[in-house]
């Protein structure tokens, strides 16, 4: 038995580790800029040919951020990415719809109906 969320036999790296939380809708630790980050990710998306995913932060550096903003990371710029078991729902400043995320979405959180 083991205590990592995700299941034993699946694909793992950063783009299996996003995907698998968006779709079960939770959070992520990571190193970003030095510091760890915990993110709640709505959208992974390509641009320019770089992948990045669009989050809530939740934390950085063990704190809460001064104000709740949904804050655009390059994948590669996310160090070790690693599911948690800490659920979030979507946020209202995420617009899945925007013009930016046409045709290049390559998964999104879905919002509850």
């Amino acid at each position: 038995m083991t205590d990592n969320p995700t299941a034993a036999g699946a694909p793992t790296g950063p783009v299996p580790t996003l995907f698998e939380a968006i779709v079960r809708q939770l959070a992520v630790t990571a190193t970003y800029n030095k510091g760890s980050v915990t993110i709640a990710p709505h959208i992974l998306y390509t641009r320019h040919g770089e992948i990045y995913v669009d989050a809530i932060t939740v934390e950085r550096d063990g704190k809460p951020p001064r104000e709740e903003k949904l804050g655009t990371f390059k994948l590669d710029g996310l160090g070790d990415p690693a599911l948690t078991a800490r659920a979030f729902t979507p946020h209202t400043l995420f617009e899945p719809a925007a013009e930016k995320y046409d045709g290049v979405t390559l998964m999104a959180v879905e919002r509850g109906g």
